[in-house]
């Protein structure tokens, strides 16, 4: 069956993390997706496990060429869209900037991926995932009571402010354009996808029930039950009471429902009530905790690593992770009805495609040839 976003074609200019994986988003619910190599990556073959670069088909090209950069263009007068990850003002020096696209192709959605933005103070400042969560007042969230930030890999400013909103940006602009027949530019910043991901504290705080003090709140692992805990083989069960229903539950089945307690939402009682909490999870192991509380309505999980999560009786009923080519990854998401997101193809070897695609996007084999005679493409 066709997938959601079958009629789409766009090309990839990007190069770390973000960028790729908002590309492998669209490529898994169907857009066309080319990505445009660099003719300095061949001979470098793309392992099976480079899974962020699934789903689409790779030219190599030499954008520091006129063949090369004319090539490019051509290609854009067919794409619906183009992102690219670059510092703001290397593909208008490259001559692939969107006012140029847009004059080949005025319907062309633009994306554009960047930590800071493509304007500001710290526009042309190099940084990383740690750097724009930490601006955004992200990072200072995510740590316990008296204690230092802790990373949250990169999963919040790369991927979820990232990738992920450069997604859904493109996605919009696509469906405005349908309609005005115009494209645009989406820029999509690190730092603001970030800050967006967290509108909800900021509306905690508005309201006055959330303190900018880390790991004094509900979800910031101040609340005993709305945290972490280790088990007796020094392995991890999460716990995530919050409602007074729920609650109820937990100190049931944990054995507590019996003892005198001071009441759910007794700030003051909460350190002491984490201690026996703690105390109480550490008499048995992860899997023990498991056959008392999961499934149950105390809000439960055990804390798995990437290699235990795949095996998980509800991931593997639901197929959340595939493998491919001997590759284990998370499966598309999510779930379409009628228009199924997939897998089309494992990671591409940098200009694999490159005749292929050229042909197909309206080059002669005679301009073919000839680009490669001069050496604009490999």
């Amino acid at each position: 069956m066709p997938a959601a976003l079958a009629r789409f074609r766009m090309l990839d200019l990007s190069r770390q993390l973000p960028g790729p994986f908002c590309s492998m988003l669209l490529a898994d619910l169907g857009a066309e997706v080319v990505r445009v190599d660099r003719i300095e990556r061949l001979g470098r073959r793309n392992p099976n496990s480079d899974v962020l670069l699934r789903g689409r088909r790779s030219l190599a090209v030499d954008l520091k060429s006129p063949g090369g950069v004319a090539t490019v263009l051509r290609l854009v007068e067919r794409a619906d869209a183009l992102v690219e990850g670059f510092r703001p003002g290397v593909t208008e020096r490259l001559g692939l900037g969107p006012e140029e696209c847009l004059r080949r192709n005025p319907r062309l959605v633009y994306g554009r991926m960047t930590g800071w933005g493509q304007d500001g103070p710290l526009a042309q400042a190099a940084g990383h995932d740690v750097n724009y969560i930490a601006l955004a007042g992200a990072l200072h969230s995510f740590a316990r009571r008296g204690e230092r930030p802790v990373p949250p890999v990169n999963a919040v400013g790369d991927f979820g402010g990232g990738g992920m909103l450069l997604a859904v940006g493109v996605l919009a602009a696509l469906l405005e354009a349908k309609s005005s027949g115009k494209g645009q530019v989406v820029d999509a910043a690190m730092v603001e996808g970030a800050a967006y991901l967290i509108t909800m504290l900021y509306e905690f705080l508005a309201w006055g029930v959330w303190k900018d003090e880390p790991g004094t709140n509900i979800l910031d692992t101040g609340a005993h039950f709305y945290d972490v805990y280790e088990t007796s083989d020094r392995k991890y069960v999460s716990i995530g009471s919050i409602e007074p229903q729920f609650y109820a539950e937990l100190l049931r089945l944990s054995g507590l429902g019996e003892e005198d307690l001071p009441a759910q939402s007794d700030r003051a009682a909460w350190p002491a009530m984490k201690e026996r909490l703690a105390a109480l999870f550490r008499t048995k192991t992860r899997d023990d905790w498991c056959r008392i509380m999961e499934g149950s309505d105390v809000c439960f999980a055990p804390v798995l690593s990437l290699r235990e999560a795949p095996r998980h009786p509800h991931n593997m009923a639901r197929k959340a992770f595939v493998e491919v080519d001997g590759a284990l990854q998370p499966a598309p998401a999510p779930r379409f009805s009628r228009t199924p997101a997939a897998i089309r193809r494992p990671p591409a070897v940098p200009g694999e495609h490159t005749d292929e695609v050229l042909g197909e996007w309206g080059f002669s084999a005679a301009e073919i040839s000839r680009l490669r005679a001069a050496r604009a493409i490999a």
